[in-house]
């Protein structure tokens, strides 16, 4: 039986647009601070300095980034990979959304793999062998 769904339509650990952008940047450029992001993400659309600081407040409080102290700012710093990031947002959805079916996850994960690109279905067999080589091996590796 599926663990009991949310009373409210949320995803705790979703991102907003701007929080992508600012993750990609810090993601490229660790140790990036508020200025500096602010005029990296001004280069497509003006931005203000307060709300990146008010962004990266939200990621820090979300668990996403890491900030130290340099001087008179703040330095960032990805807390959270690209992998652990959709990880955990995939983990929502799905407890979202599942139906309590395994068949359900499994077969849209394998429709998305196939669209995404060619050799998409490939790496996740390879990915899935790998999986079961680690199972057989007492759990040991990286994910």
């Amino acid at each position: 039986m599926p663990a009991p769904r949310r009373a409210h339509n949320t995803l705790p650990n979703s991102l907003g647009e701007l929080e992508l952008k600012v993750m990609e940047l810090i993601w490229s450029a660790p140790g990036s601070d508020a200025r500096r992001l602010t005029e990296q993400l001004s280069i497509d659309a003006p931005c203000r300095l307060t709300t990146v600081q008010a962004t990266l407040e939200r990621l820090v409080r979300k668990q996403c980034l890491e900030r130290e102290k340099k001087g008179h700012a703040y330095q960032y710093f990805p807390k959270k990979s690209r992998s652990e990031l959709l990880g955990s947002m995939l983990k929502d959805v799905i407890h979202l959304l599942h139906d309590g079916q395994a068949n359900t996850i499994l077969s849209s994960f394998v429709n998305v793999a196939a669209r995404l690109e060619d050799d998409a279905l490939d790496e996740l067999e390879k990915l899935i062998q790998r999986k079961r080589q680690q199972e057989k091996n007492g759990g040991k590796g990286n994910d």
